[in-house]
Parts: structure tokens; sequence; C-alpha cells
């Protein structure tokens, strides 16, 4: 048997079993109804001025034109495929992704992964506004119903990385204990008054070394080092004094960092440590990730975006703004469920003519039987509008006995009145209404308690319950689709600028899906479901 050398790096040279295979031409391998051949259509049509405003005038040339890159990443992420090096063999071996590069060079995995870090994230937004634009031109859309919904997903940083705000601040106080005995120290050698003030420490730290500088200057001290050395009183004020100042400036930096948080990660600090509902191993561990808010309509995803708070009531008014913002509309019925409740976000949806259908926070709890008999609820005090007193279950009046105002995290100031007992001396139930030595006392936003009873009204009406229903089939549907089928539970990327432009990218990928299937099962226009009937 003839032996043959296969050692060496072109394998082409070796034709003794193999002939050229017919067709050459990867078009006719793909089938019609392919979502690529429709995903190509709609980027087609797609404008992308601010994608090439990223690239320099001057220079050579990319190595594969934009658009076609921003088409492979799409592309990939419809396909469940967001690694860098995955997506380059994809180039290499896939007739899809052959196809969409027009015979262009399969770009390699650095080209790839700057284009995504460093050119994309300017213009996905945009991107993404003109493909959620082109869905309403083709009647798939009608900005109408925009049903909200978050999750948590975990950031690309160390676990154990974590920053907390108050350990920064029981350092920072500790250390500021240990300045105020080391300044009276240097008072007391050089006869000086020097003082740290907390406001000012920086620069009262500055220029305290300045002294102590011009003071070794004068004295001509040289400065020792090593064992079995002695540090003059100078060295040991310098070095002491320069320690808190560059322990100062790290915490000013961290501070800075936290912007109204409570934690960050070092290897990620735009993130949060949150909850994450993938809690492996079951004991509430605390992960560094992200908040991602969406908003579907028709069962497509018309807008997402990347938040560091932990709870979601803080992020529908931005959330909100930035679409009205991006796509120049404002939807006429918010839906969302009772995460979202909040006097602030009631009042701004009402003040911008829309209707809101958020389910209270006690929605559920209203339904139980030991909640209905519990007299020590405010829903289970009678109230009289004229007089505006709460009659307890002892026949006693709670009066106003004053008001205040209230301040949310986000500065939005909510009017609370103050009801107080006149008497609850000797009442029989009181064990039973209030842990109070004194007087039951109960704090009451009226605003708040007549907004949520329209909320209450709204989502009870036929609409209401035909809009909650498919509320939960949409948008918590499009995170199951995300976080299970397309198995996106982690990012990949760092930052908050590119986190959210590997989520944007994902959501294109899943609307062409979503616009693919219904073409194929023919349900296009469709943008609510109905109710099952018995």
């Amino acid at each position: 048997m003839q032996k043959t050398n296969y050692q060496h790096k072109n394998y082409t040279e070796i034709r003794r079993y193999y002939q050229m295979v017919l067709p050459l031409n990867i078009e006719m391998l793909i089938p019609e109804d392919d979502s690529v051949r429709l995903l190509s259509q709609i980027l087609e049509g797609l404008n992308y001025d601010k994608l090439y405003m990223a690239y320099s005038s001057f220079g050579r040339k990319p190595a594969v034109e934009p658009k076609i890159l921003f088409k492979i990443l799409t592309y990939a992420y419809m396909n469940n495929i967001y690694a860098s090096r995955k997506i380059e063999n994809c180039c290499k071996r896939d007739i899809n992704f052959m196809w969409l590069l027009q015979g262009n060079k399969a770009p390699d995995h650095s080209t790839i992964s700057r284009f995504r870090k460093y050119y994309l994230p300017g213009a996905a937004e945009d991107l993404f506004c003109q493909l959620v634009k082109h869905l309403k031109e083709i009647e798939e859309l009608n900005f109408e119903n925009l049903f909200v919904d978050g999750t948590k997903i975990e950031a690309n940083a160390n676990r154990y990385t974590f920053v907390w705000k108050k350990a920064i601040a029981k350092n920072e106080e500790k250390m500021f204990v240990k300045i105020q005995t080391s300044i009276d120290k240097i008072n007391e050698f050089y006869k000086t008054n020097f003082r740290v003030e907390k406001s000012t420490i920086m620069d009262d730290l500055e220029g305290i070394l300045k002294y102590l500088y011009k003071k070794k200057e004068v004295e001509n001290t040289k400065f020792v080092h090593g064992t079995g050395r002695r540090k003059p009183p100078v060295q040991k004020f310098i070095e002491s004094v320069e320690t808190f100042y560059n322990r100062q400036e790290k915490y000013n930096l961290c501070n800075n960092i936290f912007h109204g948080r409570n934690s960050y990660s070092k290897t990620d600090p735009d993130a949060t440590f949150m909850h994450m509902k993938e809690d492996h191993m079951r004991n509430s561990q605390l992960k560094p990730g992200y908040n991602v808010q969406i908003g579907v309509e028709g069962e497509y995803v018309i807008a997402a975006d990347i938040f560091d708070n932990r709870s979601d009531s803080g992020t529908l008014i931005p959330f909100l703004d930035g679409i009205r913002k991006n796509l120049g509309v404002r939807y006429k019925n918010i839906v969302a469920d009772s995460g979202y409740e909040s006097e602030e976000n009631y009042t701004y949806i009402a003040g911008h003519g829309q209707n809101y259908y958020i389910k209270p926070n006690t929605y559920e709890k209203w339904k139980k039987r030991s909640f209905k008999s519990d007299i020590s609820k405010r829903e289970n005090m009678k109230y009289d509008p004229v007089k505006d007193e709460y009659t307890c279950h002892n026949g006693n009046q709670l009066k106003a006995a004053g008001k205040f105002l209230k301040k949310s995290q986000t500065g939005y100031r909510a009017e609370i009145t103050v009801y107080e007992c006149e008497n609850c001396t000797g009442c029989i139930y009181k064990s039973k209404c209030t842990r109070a030595l004194r007087n039951r006392k109960i704090y009451v936003s009226k605003k708040f308690i007549n907004e949520r009873r329209l909320s209450y009204r709204n989502i009870k009406t036929e609409k209401g319950i035909r809009l909650r229903v498919n509320r939960s089939i949409q948008v918590e549907g499009a995170f199951g689709v995300l976080k299970e089928n397309y198995n996106f539970k982690r990012f990949l990327t760092r930052g908050k600028r590119n986190v959210r432009t590997e989520f944007i990218l994902l959501c294109f990928g899943y609307d062409v899906n979503k616009l693919h299937n219904k073409i194929q099962n023919g349900r296009c226009g469709q943008t609510l479901h109905k109710l099952k009937t018995a």
C-alpha cells in the first residue's frame, strides 16, 4: 500500500481520493424559508450612518465591512452563539454565515470582539429602534399596550470581589479618628495648630504634607529604611499622613462609584450585588449582576435597558422616558406587576395621559381570610371621608394628627397624613391592633391610596384581565425564552455600556426570530392573545 505524507500545512495538496463537488454556489443550499434570508432583507433596509461614524476616515479600511459584521453578530445571537471564537468558527464552517459574508474573508475573534466592544455600542440602540419602527410599518405593532417586566442577569465579574458602602463608611470613620490623633502629635511636636475637617480632608492633608516636606528640607533630614534603623520624627509624620491621604483618595473613588448603590464589584464596577433566581447553593447568595428591563408589545421586545437598581420600582420612569426619546411615542396603556407600584410611578403615568394597569402589592394578600380578619390593617377600618377619620375595631376614632413630606431615593416627595387614635388605654383589642406603648398611629398617603384604588379598578375590568394575562404570556414569556431557550444567563462583556449593547443584540435576534415564526405560522398582525373561554 502506497504511503501518503500528511505532515504539511496545506492539506489541499492531497487530492488522491476526492474531486470537486457541485454546487459551487451556496445560495442553492439555503432553504427559501430560512430565517437568515429574512434577517438579511431587514438589515439591508437599515441606515448605518451612526455605525460608520464610529470608524476613523483615516488609516486602513476595516477588515470586514461593518454592516456585514453586524449581520454576522445578529445572526449569531439569533442562534444562541455569543462567544467571539465560536462565531469565528461558524464564519468558516456554517454556510449561512458564509452567505452573509458575501464572499468576504471570515473575521477572526479579535475583529468580532473589537467590533462589539468599541464600534457597535454607539449605534446599537439606533439600529434596534429602526427595527422596531419597521415592525410598526408592517403593522406588527400598534404602540398601544406596553408590557413591562425586569429580571436579574449575572455580570461577568468575580463573585467575591464585593465592595460594600457600609464597610467603606465604617473604615473611613475609623481612619478619621486616627488622623485626628496623628495631627495632634504633629501639632504638639512642631507647636502648630493644624486641623482636619471631613469636608476638606484632602486639602487639609495636602497642606500638612507641604509643611512637613519643607521641614525636611530645612532640617536637611535624610530618610532611612530597613531594619535596625531609627526613623526621624519628620519621616514618621510624612509616611503616616501620606498613608491617610492615599487611603482617603481610595475611599473617595469608591464613594463616587457607588452613586446611590450599596455595593459594586471590583472587576466590574458597574455591576451591583443582587439576589438571583438561579440560586444553586440555596443560601440566597448575592452575586454581581444587572437589572434588565424590557418592554414588549405583540410578543416583540420594543425596548430594553440596563439598570443597577435592585428593585424595579425605580426603573419604570427612566425606562418610559427612554422609549419616548428613542421611538417618539407614549404608549396608551402601561401594564406591569406589583414590583412597579409606587406613588411616583402612578403620578408620572397619569401626568402624561396614560392609563396604568399595575397590580397592587397587597393584591394577593387581600384575597386571604387571615388578612380580612386582621383588625390592625388599615383596609379593615371604616373611613369617613367627610370627617377624614378612621374607626378601629373597638369603635374608637383615629383622627388626622399632622402631616409631613416623605422623600424617596429618587427625590420624590409624598405627603403623609398621620392618624392617631383618641385613647387606646384599656382597649381589649390593643394587643391585636398595635405593639405601640401609647396610642395607635397609622401613616397614610391619600394620593397613593386613590391611585392604587384606580389601578385596582382597572385590572378588574374585562380589558384589564386580558392585559394582565397577556403580560404574563408576552413579557414573562420573552424572558423565559431569552434565559432558558437562548441560555443567556450571564453577560460576556463588562461595563454598563457593553452589557447594554450585548443585550440589545440579543433582543434584535429575538425579534427577528419572532417575526420569522409568525410569518411561517400565519400569525402576523396579532398583538394580543384572546382569553380562553370555559
